[in-house]
């Protein structure tokens, strides 16, 4: 399912350019090519993150590492989780203390940071929901490209043997940690999306590749869209879709995934009038109070 969300993820907007790209490819370049983190804004429903799952499936990159944020989400969730309840209920029951590794478990920006072959991809998804320090505390940590799990870095070695442990990943995976510290050896591709509920420092923008996806209201990128996502539906039912889309787009915010909930809804219904009010129903401005 992934895969499918990368490879049928159309990019909005046509060649503008000598290199044969369109603007949202070149700025994606261009945060490769610096290794910084892309920011993605853009109205709801507009295809953010599907970016990250696009540029995975580009660059054959592998699953993509997707950490969502919430109002509590602090800069430790997306490194790694201890369990130290479990860990002292476990050591009560067996009499000794078990390996502080088996309670540790990577999330999705440790994965990431862990020493891999190529760059993984972590989707940062509505960072703008966090806490207030997560964006600078997120760059202080993707600047140094490792991190101390400090549980691990407390255990001694037992005499002549190197200090190192096994933790799991966030895909449960085992990976082997050395003297507590992880460390990068691709830097992560970091996709960031944001709704716009608030604003960011400048210093973290400044350190950021900002893209604002928009031009999904262009009748031939509607099409590429439905094409890629619904290939089964007639070209007759599609365009009666793409119109009803364009029509409400004047009045209101009207995210794109509720064109692809339309057209799916009327591809098999065959009386005119049934499908016009069932585009009415699948498609209703998201900025407007619907009407009772």
């Amino acid at each position: 399912m992934a895969r499918q969300r990368g490879e049928r993820y159309q990019t909005p907007g046509d060649i503008d350019g000598p290199d044969g790209l369109t603007r949202e490819a070149r700025t994606v370049n261009a945060a490769l090519v610096l290794r910084r983190p892309l920011m993605v804004t853009g109205a709801p429903g507009s295809g953010k993150s599907s970016l990250a799952y696009r540029i995975a499936y580009e660059l054959e990159l592998g699953a993509v590492l997707r950490w969502q944020v919430t109002s509590r989400t602090r800069l430790a969730d997306g490194l790694y989780t201890y369990d130290a309840v479990a860990r002292l209920q476990d050591a009560q029951l067996a009499g000794k203390s078990p390996p502080a590794g088996d309670y540790i478990r990577l999330g999705p920006l440790g994965t990431a940071l862990c020493p891999h072959r190529r760059p993984r991809v972590v989707l940062i998804d509505e960072i703008d929901k966090g806490d207030f320090d997560l964006p600078n505390d997120l760059l202080n940590a993707l600047d140094d490209g490792e991190f101390l799990i400090h549980q691990l870095a407390r255990v001694r070695p037992a005499r002549g043997k190197e200090r190192s442990m096994e933790v799991l990943t966030s895909e449960g995976q085992r990976v082997r940690v050395h003297g507590g510290m992880v460390r990068c050896g691709q830097f992560p591709v970091i996709i960031m999306t944001s709704n716009g509920e608030r604003e960011f420092p400048p210093a973290f923008l400044r350190r950021c590749v900002q893209l604002r996806i928009t031009g999904h209201t262009e009748p031939k990128h509607l099409e590429r869209v439905l094409r890629a996502q619904l290939s089964d539906a007639s070209d007759e039912k599609a365009q009666e879709g793409i119109a009803e889309f364009a029509k409400l787009s004047e009045t209101g915010q009207l995210p794109l995934d509720q064109l692809l909930s339309a057209v799916f809804l009327i591809k098999d219904i065959h009386d005119s009038d049934l499908r016009e009010k069932l585009l009415g129903l699948a498609m209703h401005p998201i900025d407007r109070p619907q009407e009772q």
